[in-house]
Formats: structure tokens, C-alpha cells, sequence
């Protein structure tokens, strides 16, 4: 007779009290799972988390509490998940995982890694960490009704980058600064103007008219007489914005004059760009006032955050949450920079604000607090119920795990509507490791197309092996028969190499890079592929990759029995993805709270086909073969939309 302790066989009892477990992401996922544990009778607990609660996190996280707000979730998740059993033994990091101090080694302590995550990057990570100690991973994310899990373990399934993910959704900049078409190409103009005016200013995030932009082919010295604002406080042809802002004071009007009037004046200068466009119309703060300001705007039905407001109601918006932003620039002193977040109301009412201002001036239809918070954020609104059932199927794949019954583990989404077999809950067999990873090959290869004589060091190390490859600190090598070292992760190194260009260093067509990521215990060779071709603004490819395009159709694996509580057919990673906010977890390994993610992998496909999975911190969707098709949202150690994690 098998003797029982609670509703758990005693060996598996046992093991559980005496198993130690890491928890990656205390938000809505990590919240609902570390409660899950303790209750479940695991008794020796780790989690981490970065983030500090905030008060949009406490309609669904609920090991929180509003006297907790501003606190670290990791620790607060301790305390709270304590009270349900103050036996248990639980170590709580307010930290991010991708700190050097979580080493390989620290890996190791652990039988499994449990992901709530919300971003790629931390994702990306993780997997290889726990590649490189060779520990189960399960991973998991939510994007409003829909969720998901998986279970990655080394040489037998395939790992988090087995798939190529789509790359973040990016809009040209002449684009952004020029010729806005849709929404979000103002709203996205707007979080650059945050950053240039009250934030950490960016070369690649200006906002001013971009005068190189090829569609224009216009002569500014013989059409700038025909711009008829260059007065001193408006001229568009300052060098930095931030310098030019504090100048003025951060005078609204003057700021309201030089963004909304004078550089669309001069864009109208472009006379090209409006051949068959229609022309935007700029906007002067005088005039409004003059015409708006006797006759109040009466205020709409419905939630304030829902209302679309008037032109001068933005414009007073947009007046007041300037000079609270500057208020909050000169409380913190010289030098300071503030951060654009979506839960901060002044940074939400100021973008809010300059984005409808820009859609009304080319011709848009403005959009509420609440739509451009959305698209901002790229938030799909988090649901507590969808959190605590993949919460629930991340324990039962754990279970699975550590009773020795891996090949038992699935890959499961959670759907909005039924499937063809009336499921909610679709179990899915997991893959083999793919022969073509860069990341668990036994020898990972890749190659990069770029123009040797144009793509700087630097590039190479931020854009390509951080940023493309998800290297921590890497350290490169050129296979020239003297191993000469192009990138040291030891500071100051080869600091200088930064500005050279690749080809200063004899790298050319065919030439070979080894780059090495101690802290992943990750090798990565890369073939360099010259060429002139790459198109305007792509500074490197990823040859072989197509990651925007399905994967042709293959033959379904039977789905799997349909999933009840403890049966070995259960539940599935996925994966949160958390943009710096909050949804959640969707394991849509590598998407973060995007609007079409809900959408997009509502219905499971028929038989035979599983669902495409938004990618949350994207917006783009990934297909990958029917059978193991899985979206992907990472989630950083923040949580606050967090946790979409779309495992593609």
C-alpha cells in the first residue's frame, strides 16, 4: 500500500522537504508559485527578483500588500509565503539574476530552476546557466487569458534558444521623426522626447527632423529661408534638446512652441516627403489658447483614463506634466536624469500628451490615457486567475521532475477558448535540442553578415554578442593564428579597440571569431561574412535565421491526454515577460506585454496545429513547428507587466 503524506507519495514528500529550489522572478507568476511551493511542501526555497512593488502590482500579486509598496517583492514574498509555512526556509535576493555573483556554481546548489520572468534577455540568461550546471529549467509566462510552460533540460529538450526569436519590432527613424503613419510611431517619438529631455539622452532616440532622410533629397541651405520659426528660443537646429530645454527654464509654452510648431514647419520644408502624403499641420500655443481656452472642455463618460480629450486638453497636459517633471529634475539636482516609466503618472501624462498632440498633427485619431499606456508599455492586462493556474502547472511539471519522470514533462499552453477537443489546457510533447543552436550545439556556430569596414568593435560587442547573442561579458579572439584579442571582459583592456572598425584588424571575408562568456561557461565561434548589401539602417544579419517567418508545416504529434490534476500528461512551460512593468508571464518565451499577444494565440489550432505565441515584449509573433510551437516573453528582474514569457 503506498503510503501517502498529504496528497504526495512519502519518497516524494520527502525528497520535496529536502530538495532546494530556485525561484527567478517574485511577481505575478513568482508570487502565485512561491505560495504554491510551500503549500505543495517544498521547504528549502531560493528567489530573486530586482524589482520593488508597486501599487498596479497588488490587483493580482498577492503575497503584497499596499504597506509594502516600494519594498523589494523579493523579500516581501518571503515574509508573506512564510505565514502560510513558517517552516519552510526560504533566502530572498532583492537582485538581478545576470549579477556575476549567480555564477555557475551558485546554479549548482540547485534540482530545479523555476522562471516568472519578463524579459528576453534575463531569459536568455538563465538558460544557459542552467545548461552550463546542467539543472532543469521550467519556464513559464502569461499574457492576459492565455499562458504557458515548458521544461528545458540539457541534451533532451530543446532550450530556450533552440527557436529564433523575432527581433524587437524597431521603426525607422526618419519614420519616427519625419513621416509618422500609425499611433504608435508618436508614442514611440514620445518616450524618446522623455529621454532627451528629462532622461539619459540618446544619439539614436532624437527627435528633431531628420534632415538625411533619402526620401526627402531636398537642399536645406536653399530651403531654410522658407522655415519661418528659427527664432532663438525654437531653433530646431540645436545640437543637444536637453541643453536646448534647460536654456528655457523647461518652459512648456517655449518647449510646446519649438516641438509642435517650429520642427513641423520645418519638415514642411521637405517638399518631397509630401507629394503623397498629407501634410502635417503644425500647432501654436497662442492660437489655441485664444480660440480653446474661454470654453472649457466638458469632461467625457466613462473612466478618466479611457477619455479622449480635446487638443487643448493635451495641451494643458502636456503644460502641467512638464513642470512637474522639471520639479522632480531639480529635487534630485545637477545632473540628474529621470527614468520613463508607465506607472510614474507625470512620465505617463507627459507622453500621453506630446504623442496625441503629434497624431492630431498628421492626421490621426487621438487615443485615451489608457490606449497609449498600452502600446507604451506594451502591456497585455495581467489576470490573476490565468497566473495562478500556470502557477499550479509549473508545480505539477516539478513534481514530474523531481519523482525522476522527465520524459513525462510536457510543454503546455493555456488558451483562451477551447480547442477542437473542447481544451482549455493543451499538453504538448517537448522537442529535441535543435542540431543548429547556437546556444546547446556541442560546438555553437553562427554566421554574422556585416561590412567588416563599417562595423566598429563596439558594435560587435554590444549590438551582436550582447544584445543578438545575450552575452553577458564576453571576451573575443581572432582565429589569425595569433589568437590576438579583440574584446577583454577585464575593464579598460581593449577600450581602445572600441572605435576601431573590424577590418583594422585584418578581419574579412571568412575570418573566424571565438567568443567566450565565462560567466555563462559559454563558447560561441562566428564566421564573418563581408558584404556592401546589408539595407539602410541594418548594421548586421544572422545568416540562416528567418525568425519572422513559420517554419513549413510538419506532421502533429498526437496531443497529449487531456491534463487533470497530477497526471503525467500536465502542464508545460512558459514564460513571462515582463517589459519594465507588469504582465505577467506569459511564458511566451520572449514577448513582454504587448497588445496582439492576447490576440494572437487565443485559439489553440486544430488538430494537428498548435497556436502561433506573440512574442509579449514585442508584439511580434513566432511560429514554430506545429508540435512545439511555444510564444516567448522574458521577463527581467522587474515586474510589473510582467511576466509575459513566450518560449518561441
Amino acid at each position: 500500500m503506498v503510503h501517502l503524506v498529504g496528497s504526495l507519495r512519502k519518497e516524494l514528500a520527502d525528497c520535496l522537504s529536502t530538495s532546494k529550489v530556485l525561484v527567478v522572478g517574485a511577481g505575478g507568476i513568482g508570487c502565485e508559485l512561491l505560495k504554491n511551493l510551500v503549500l505543495t511542501g517544498f521547504k528549502n526555497i531560493e528567489v530573486i527578483d530586482l524589482d520593488t512593488i508597486d501599487v498596479s502590482n497588488l490587483n493580482r500579486q498577492f503575497l503584497f500588500q499596499k504597506k509594502h509598496v516600494g519594498k523589494s517583492k523579493a523579500q516581501v514574498a518571503k515574509e508573506s509565503a512564510l505565514q502560510f509555512c513558517p517552516s519552510a526556509n526560504i533566502t530572498a535576493y532583492h537582485d538581478s539574476i545576470m549579477n556575476p555573483d549567480y555564477n555557475v556554481e551558485f546554479f549548482r546548489k540547485f534540482v530545479l530552476v523555476m522562471n516568472a520572468l519578463d524579459n528576453r534577455a534575463a531569459r536568455n540568461h538563465v538558460n544557459r546557466m542552467c545548461l552550463a550546471a546542467d539543472i532543469p529549467l521550467i519556464e513559464s509566462g502569461t499574457a492576459g487569458y492565455l499562458g504557458q510552460v515548458t521544461v528545458i533540460k540539457k541534451g533532451m529538450t530543446e532550450c530556450y534558444e533552440c527557436q529564433p526569436k523575432p527581433t524587437q519590432k524597431t521603426f525607422p527613424g526618419c519614420t519616427i521623426r519625419n513621416t509618422p503613419s500609425e499611433p504608435i510611431h508618436c508614442i514611440v517619438w514620445a518616450k524618446y522626447l522623455f529621454n532627451q529631455l528629462f532622461g539619459e539622452e540618446d544619439a539614436d532616440q532624437e527627435v528633431s527632423p531628420d534632415t538625411a532622410d533619402p526620401e526627402a533629397a531636398w537642399n536645406p541651405e536653399e530651403t531654410a529661408a522658407r522655415a519661418t520659426a528659427s527664432e532663438k528660443d525654437g531653433d530646431i537646429k540645436r545640437i543637444s534638446t536637453k541643453e536646448w530645454a534647460r536654456s528655457t527654464g523647461y518652459d512648456p509654452i517655449k518647449l510646446f512652441n519649438k516641438l509642435f510648431k517650429d520642427d513641423i514647419m520645418y519638415l514642411l520644408t521637405m517638399d518631397k516627403l509630401w507629394k503623397k502624403r498629407k501634410a502635417p499641420i503644425p500647432l501654436d500655443w497662442q492660437q489655441l489658447e485664444n480660440s480653446e481656452c474661454p470654453h472649457e472642455e466638458t469632461p467625457g463618460l466613462g473612466l478618466k483614463d479611457q477619455q479622449v480629450l480635446g487638443v487643448w486638453g493635451y495641451c494643458k497636459l502636456f503644460q502641467q506634466s512638464v513642470e512637474t517633471l522639471r520639479s522632480q529634475l531639480q529635487e534630485k539636482g545637477e545632473g540628474a536624469e529621470l527614468v520613463w516609466d508607465k506607472d510614474d503618472p507625470p512620465a505617463m501624462d507627459f507622453v500621453t500628451s506630446a504623442a496625441n498632440l503629434r497624431m492630431h498633427i498628421f492626421s490621426m485619431n487621438m487615443k485615451s490615457r489608457f490606449d497609449v499606456k498600452s502600446m507604451a508599455g506594451n502591456i497585455i492586462p495581467a489576470i490573476a486567475t490565468t497566473n495562478a493556474v500556470i502557477a499550479g502547472l509549473i508545480v505539477l511539471e516539478g513534481l514530474k521532475i523531481l519523482s525522476g519522470e522527465l520524459e513525462s514533462c510536457r510543454t503546455i499552453f493555456l488558451n483562451k477558448c477551447p480547442n477542437l477537443r473542447k481544451k482549455l489546457l493543451v499538453p504538448c510533447v517537448l522537442d529535441p535540442p535543435s542540431a543548429n543552436c547556437y546556444v546547446c550545439a556541442s560546438k555553437p556556430e553562427v554566421t554574422v553578415k556585416l561590412n567588416v569596414h563599417k562595423t566598429a568593435v563596439l558594435t560587435l560587442q554590444d549590438r551582436i554578442l550582447k544584445e543578438r547573442f545575450g552575452m553577458v561579458a564576453p571576451d573575443v579572439q581572432i582565429e589569425d593564428g595569433k589568437g590576438t584579442i579583440l574584446i577583454s571582459s577585464e575593464e579598460g583592456e581593449t577600450e581602445a579597440n572600441n572605435s576601431k572598425f573590424l577590418g583594422d584588424f585584418g578581419i574579412r571575408n571568412g575570418s573566424r571569431l571565438q567568443a567566450d562568456d565565462f560567466l555563462q561557461d559559454y563558447t560561441l565561434l562566428i564566421t564573418v561574412l563581408h558584404t556592401e548589401e546589408l539595407e539602410r539602417d541594418v548594421e548586421f544579419e544572422v545568416v540562416g535565421e528567418a525568425p519572422d517567418k513559420a517554419p513549413p508545416p510538419q506532421s502533429n504529434k498526437e496531443e497529449v491526454n487531456s491534463i487533470t490534476n497530477g497526471n503525467k500528461d500536465s502542464a508545460q512551460p512558459s514564460t513571462s515577460s515582463k517589459a519594465p512593468s507588469e504582465d505577467d508571464d506569459i511564458m511566451i518565451v520572449d514577448s513582454d506585454e504587448d497588445e496582439g499577444a492576447s490576440s494572437s494565440a487565443a485559439v489553440a489550432a486544430a488538430v494537428g496545429t498548435k497556436r502561433k505565441h506573440s512574442d509579449a515584449g514585442t508584439g511580434e509573433t513566432s511560429t514554430k513547428r506545429p508540435r512545439t510551437d511555444q510564444s516567448s516573453a522574458a521577463a527581467a528582474p522587474t515586474d510589473d507587466d510582467d511576466d509575459i514569457i513566450a518560449l518561441d
